[in-house]
């Protein structure tokens, strides 16, 4: 008896220890999905006997979890899903933090839980259907979020419900009439329909008639006293709050402004909140959705006074990230040029990470030039006379980062996808991201983090890591060939025994060849003239000793004035570059096209 008295004794000890056992790992990876800037889950680590201990954790007298409290407490990131391993939760307690992301559908499971407070985040997506499992649910509050659809009707199966909370978020549709019975319920600030009597969407518990006589004679007593006393309240702090708030303002922008290093920046440069731009994108609707960088989707979008924006997203899974992001807002919020994209602003709310540019409605410059037979009508419309001003603007643009602006700045990724036409069809030199800044003394940098686009990279970075202005000089040397031929550097395309344009493009000038480089679309335009120098500039931009290529102010020098004469190009890089006729098939079978921007960490 005793040995089964002691095996029995065992097993609770077991079975104590997994269940606690589980409870930790399950809150250490709930904190693994949140930043913590405020520290306040230190002490959630996966190497602890009992979660009691946790700070913020409350546990029943079995040691099992019971309640999370973390409000306002600095939190962003994400829900976990892990939440559904606290088998026995009753309250989570979230409010008035960061938080990002959907609702996880594990919620649902949570079967103990009696109070769920999620308001004043950033969460989006649907209200999960499985939340309508929570008997025991009394406190639902998810209000001041960015949650959208209908409110599920499963959340009438719950009885025990006495108050709820989905204001302010983006839902739409009918409420379910059950939903209108509790005690205490706000709707306000959606697009509900809050009942075929047009309810209102803030409601509390019905009175009997007799209290609804006292309340009336109440209000007619005290709301003349109540009344005066905030007439004489509110003259008395108007001025103070006033000068309160533009003292809160100001400080919140200086704030935002030495965090993201923009002080200093144009005076139009806004930071947004997140609601004005899912409001403006349509919560991000795919319908206005204008493609996918690097960074993430790219997004339309309309703000209330007409203004058309792009929306870029930074998204989870972004290799560039946070760096790269605060890159581009560091340097294009301090830059004004007629050829550079202007950033209106940008937005940044715990993972939620935006920036927010002018909309320019012809999208890039390779969805024109690199035609194949479904859009010959989108590079014929491309003439030489628009070709021409979109290669003198980009000069333009390159020269202002090198030498103009306040600071020299290379940018280290030009290519035609990241050259934006507007309406006219004037180029904007867009992405950042990679770009690096260098006082007026400086002339070059090196990296052990080579980063750019094959077929744009001159070759002391590529091999080297090796960076300077005159690196920019040679993408733009590739992007003028590319720009006067209609074809890729790299790529499905194969010329002669060259494996890139470049050998291909010098080999047809110095055999007087350069004619058959011309775009097909332009041989009628009569501008043999112009088409030779450019491409005498282009190979001039992309000779192998970056010594001698030209630098942005002599290429715009070239580009102006037609009398003056032109050195002759040395070979290009890469020049020596060849394949034989067996690589050549097999290149034709297998290589694919792709302007993705890369990074190596090594130099090679």
């Amino acid at each position: 008896m005793k040995l089964i008295a002691f095996g029995l004794l065992l097993l609770g000890y077991i079975q104590y220890f997994a269940t606690s056992d589980s409870e930790v790992i399950a809150l250490y990876e709930i904190r693994t999905m949140l930043n913590d800037s405020r520290g306040v889950l230190n002490g959630w680590n996966n190497n602890q006997v009992s979660p009691c201990y946790f700070p913020s954790i409350s546990c029943n007298q079995d040691q099992k979890v019971i309640s999370i409290t973390l409000i306002s407490s600095g939190l962003s990131g994400f829900l976990s899903p892990s939440i559904a391993k606290l088998l026995y939760l009753q309250q989570l307690l979230l409010d008035g933090n960061s938080i990002t992301g959907g609702l996880p559908q594990e919620l649902g499971s949570l079967s103990s839980l009696t109070t769920l407070k999620l308001g004043g985040n950033s969460l989006s997506g649907s209200i999960p259907d499985s939340l309508g499992l929570l008997s025991k649910l009394q406190i639902l509050n998810f209000s001041g979020n960015f949650l959208t659809g209908n409110i599920p009707a499963s959340l009438s199966n719950i009885s025990s419900l006495n108050d709820i909370d989905l204001s302010y978020n983006f839902l739409r549709g009918e409420i379910p009439k059950q939903l209108l019975q509790v005690s205490h319920y706000n709707y306000a600030g959606n697009h509900l329909n809050c009942g075929q009597n047009l309810t209102s969407c803030e409601g509390g518990q019905k009175n009997t008639g007799s209290n609804n006589k006292r309340h009336l004679l109440n209000i007619a007593i005290f709301s003349p006293i109540v009344a005066f006393c905030i007439l004489f309240c509110w003259a008395l702090i108007r001025r103070h709050r006033k000068g309160k708030q533009r003292l809160r303002e100001s400080l919140k922008v200086r704030n935002e402004e030495l965090f993201w290093g923009i002080e200093g920046a144009n005076s139009d440069f806004k930071f947004f909140e997140v609601s004005q731009v899912v409001k403006a994108t349509s919560n991000f609707s795919g319908q206005n959705k204008l493609g996918q960088g690097g960074f993430g989707p790219v997004y339309k979008g309309q703000f209330p006074d007409g203004m058309e924006i792009a929306v870029k997203r930074l998204a989870s899974h972004s290799g560039q990230g946070l760096a790269e992001f605060k890159n581009e807002v560091q340097f294009i919020a301090k830059l004004q040029h007629r050829n550079l994209v202007r950033l209106l602003g940008c937005c940044s709310q715990g993972e939620e990470k935006m920036l927010v540019y002018e909309y320019l409605p012809n999208k890039s410059l390779d969805f024109f030039i690199f035609g194949i037979t479904s859009n010959e009508t989108r590079r014929a419309s491309l003439n030489w006379i628009k070709r021409l001003a979109v290669i003198e603007g980009i000069a333009e643009g390159l020269l202002y980062l090198h030498k103009h602006s306040r600071l020299r700045i290379i940018h280290r990724d030009v290519k035609a996808s990241n050259i934006l036409l507007d309406s006219e069809m004037n180029p904007k030199i867009s992405d950042f991201g990679l770009a690096k800044m260098f006082s007026s003394n400086d002339a070059e940098g090196n990296t052990r983090r080579v980063v750019g686009t094959y077929g744009y990279m001159a070759p002391e970075y590529a091999s080297e890591g090796l960076f300077s202005t005159k690196s920019d000089v040679f993408s733009f040397g590739v992007l003028i060939l590319e720009i006067i031929t209609g074809k890729r550097n790299s790529g499905f395309h194969q010329y002669e025994d060259f494996f890139n344009l470049l050998g291909y493009a010098w080999q047809s000038w110095k055999e007087g060849r350069w004619l058959q480089l011309v775009d097909s679309s332009l041989v009628t335009d009569n501008c043999a003239l112009g088409t030779m120098r450019c491409i005498n500039i282009a190979l001039l931009c992309v000779q192998e000793n970056a010594a001698d290529r030209p630098s942005m102010s002599d290429v715009v020098a070239m580009l102006s004035s037609e009398s003056m004469t032109l050195a002759e190009p040395k070979h290009p890089a890469y020049f020596h570059t060849r394949m034989t006729k067996e690589e050549v098939s097999t290149i034709i079978e297998s290589c694919s096209v792709n302007d993705v921007t890369i990074s190596t960490p090594q130099g090679r």
